[in-house]
């Protein structure tokens, strides 16, 4: 069935295209049995507005693109659950996609919100990506901008970010406190900024606290799973058999870890601590439950898309908008699996 338009309406009612568009709009100018009629008259034909049409009229499309590398991480889950709630108070529709770290996922999916017009683009970067040409495309055409969590610090954009050396040298201190004196860290892929550095934080924690870097107490994951946790677990333990703490990039990769250890009867804390990042909700149901870094994931995708519709409220206005970054806080939250 085909799309009904203003014409065929002003046709069938005997009046002007202008007084439907009008009488559909809530004119003032318009009698209230005009509107009554029209707005009957649309119901009954189903008539929708050209959506298109608005766009050209208006120069919004009132969505906004999202990219992030996966939609089943806890986080981001939390994340993209703030985004839409804050869109549609403000009117806005999200398209949701997922680049499952891949970088040409990802060129593919900004050239389609590209396309699309979308008003504005959110996004973390995949684990392949880092200042590629696509991201700096976005830029280049002014369209309204923010990166999160996963960013570049290369890109000239508005970002909202906890920081990760902190929080990573707060984690590791945390164990060091608790009595570890050989701590592992099973890191993330080596390009991300976040994965590179909370390395970093675990290299100050272990310089401040007077304690060798072993470059063999690092492990890197490849993909940030629960198995490669397991898997690196059994190494670790075959290669170190005296170390006392371990710091993992997430909860998912240290949840990995514990199940190892507690299938092969090693003592969490006493023989050794296990501390994770981003507090995810099922490192409080494990046993023991898991030490991990509180990331405000809620807090992120509001403060995301705020800062997105600040900007977008200024290019629709044709008003400059200076990129900042938020950073917000982070908190080791110690559990039973850090705690001697």
């Amino acid at each position: 069935m085909k799309d009904i338009t203003l014409k065929e309406i002003a046709i069938k009612l005997g009046i002007s295209i202008t007084t439907v568009s009008k009488a559909l709009k809530n004119y003032p100018d318009v009698s209230q049995k005009t509107k009554s009629a029209v707005i009957e008259l649309a119901q009954k034909l189903h008539y929708t507005p050209n959506s298109f049409a608005v766009n050209l009229r208006t120069k919004e499309s009132k969505t906004i693109g999202l990219i992030i590398p996966e939609v089943m991480h806890h986080f981001f889950s939390n994340v993209i659950n703030a985004i839409i709630d804050e869109a549609e108070k403000n009117g806005y529709l999200v398209i949701i996609l997922q680049s499952n770290e891949s970088l040409a996922l990802e060129k593919k999916q900004v050239e389609l919100l590209i396309n699309k017009r979308v008003d504005g683009i959110l996004m973390s970067l995949s684990n392949e990506s880092n200042n590629d040409e696509h991201i700096q495309q976005i830029v280049d055409r002014n369209i309204p901008f923010v990166m999160f969590d996963k960013i570049s610090k290369l890109c000239k954009c508005s970002k909202v970010i906890i920081d990760d050396q902190k929080a990573a040298f707060n984690a590791v201190q945390h164990l060091i406190d608790n009595g570890c004196k050989k701590i592992v860290h099973i890191r993330g892929p080596l390009n991300p900024q976040n994965a590179i550095d909370r390395y970093i934080g675990y290299k100050k924690a272990l310089e401040k606290n007077n304690i060798p870097f072993d470059s063999k107490l690092v492990y890197t994951c490849e993909n940030v799973t629960f198995q490669e946790g397991i898997d690196f677990a059994k190494q670790i333990i075959e290669e170190h058999p005296d170390v006392d703490g371990i710091f993992a990039i997430t909860d998912l990769v240290a949840v990995g870890v514990l199940s190892y250890f507690n299938d092969i009867g090693i003592k969490i804390p006493e023989q050794v601590a296990v501390i994770g990042f981003s507090n995810w909700f099922m490192s409080q149901v494990l046993t023991p439950k898991l030490s991990t870094v509180d990331q405000p994931s809620h807090e992120m995708g509001v403060e995301s898309f705020n800062l997105l519709l600040e900007q977008m409220n200024c290019h629709k206005l044709d008003q400059p908008f200076v990129p900042r970054t938020v950073l917000l806080e982070t908190a080791v939250i110690a559990r039973e699996s850090s705690l001697k």
